[in-house]
């Protein structure tokens, strides 16, 4: 039996990042519109099956062998999502991948890449050559690709890959799933009450926040900050947050929220901030699941990240890694919060995930031809 559908990527669900997220919500979304949709992946975490099906998709995990930095290192991978090819009538990658060229060149029907972003690791030499091989293997990915989705054209521009980009981009965003209406079990007090969503990495800037949050002179203000610290790719930085935090009693670490909390999260929160500092980043979905909660955003001005308080107005931004900025903005959104409604109606307008699959399901459609 041919899947409709076969997405090839090294981390998915139950590992959380937007990029997983991402797949999981067109790979689930379009099970459910009835096609056969089947998901090769890694097997990052022992304990997981090796099959197994997971909301009408077949997800499958190749074995791993080690793991060097974010990456895995899994040979049967590639070998899988060849022959998955094979009786497939689209292939999918996520990119950035390092087997994404080999994978590519050897698929056996029509490839449309999803580039997320540029790769970007600590300084270091076996790290910048990482970097090197994995732009390489985009660039071959690429030229066997009937076409290039990005999560918008602001950062494709921007990207290192711009040149291999361009020739068949096609800009979908992010498919953005809204939480269930909750309560705000998470607020204490009447408050400014500044939110973060997210693992905490290098390349989300968690301590800039803390900085800027820190500076305002507001001993009702709080900053919660939820998400994955004990288990993420490439490493945490919590110990240096916690650094910055110095035990301000206003700021607490929250660890993972899980999925039934997050309703009661964006409820407690008057701006949801995203302060990413690199291009690691390239749109950061949590910031419009906030919009779409009736939260206004505090983000970064980097090419994508930027995209959704410019085409929404709800919200700010600022310049990355600059605390300085993040306290003024903070200020701004407590005294002159934006309209709620009309935030709500345009992230839902352009961000929906009925819409996005949509777009996917008509370049899906485009590629077989």
């Amino acid at each position: 039996m041919h899947d409709d559908l076969v997405i090839a990527l090294t981390y998915y669900a139950p590992y959380v990042s937007g990029l997983t997220n991402f797949a999981r919500d067109v790979a689930e979304g379009l099970a459910a519109r009835g096609q056969r949709v089947r998901v090769v992946t890694t097997r990052h975490d022992p304990a997981l099956p090796a099959e197994e099906v997971v909301n009408g998709v077949r997800v499958s995990r190749a074995p791993v062998l080690a793991k060097l930095g974010k990456g895995t290192i899994s040979p049967e991978f590639t070998r899988m999502v060849v022959a998955a090819s094979k009786t497939a009538h689209v292939l999918n990658v996520h990119l950035p991948m390092l087997e994404a060229g080999l994978v590519a060149k050897g698929a056996r029907c029509p490839v449309v890449l999803t580039y997320h972003c540029d790769v970007s690791l600590p300084p270091g030499l076996v790290n910048s050559v990482q970097g090197k091989v994995i732009d390489a293997s985009s660039k071959l990915a690429m030229k066997h690709a009937r076409t290039v989705a990005v999560t918008s054209e602001d950062y494709a521009r921007h990207s290192r890959l711009w040149p291999s980009i361009a020739p068949t981009m096609a800009a979908i965003p992010p498919p953005c799933r809204p939480v269930p209406a909750g309560k705000p079990s998470f607020r204490d007090g009447d408050g400014l009450h500044v939110g973060f969503l997210g693992r905490i990495v290098e390349e989300k800037g968690v301590e800039f926040l803390v900085d800027g949050f820190r500076a305002l002179d507001d001993p009702d203000a709080r900053l919660l900050i939820g998400g994955e610290f004990g288990n993420v790719a490439g490493g945490s930085v919590i110990d240096r947050v916690r650094g910055h935090v110095d035990g301000d009693p206003r700021i607490k670490l929250l660890g993972f929220v899980p999925d039934d909390r997050l309703g009661d999260f964006y409820a407690s929160m008057d701006v949801f901030a995203l302060p990413s500092v690199n291009a690691f980043e390239a749109f950061g979905i949590v910031q419009v699941v906030g919009m779409l909660a009736g939260v206004p955003a505090l983000a970064s001005d980097l090419p994508g990240v930027r995209i959704p308080v410019q085409e929404t107005g709800f919200g700010a931004l600022v310049r990355p890694g600059v605390a300085a900025d993040i306290t003024d903005r903070l200020r701004e959104l407590r005294d002159s919060p934006p309209d709620k409604e009309s935030g709500v109606a345009a992230a839902a307008e352009r961000y929906s995930v009925p819409a996005v699959l949509d777009a996917y399901e008509e370049l899906f459609a485009k590629a077989r031809l």
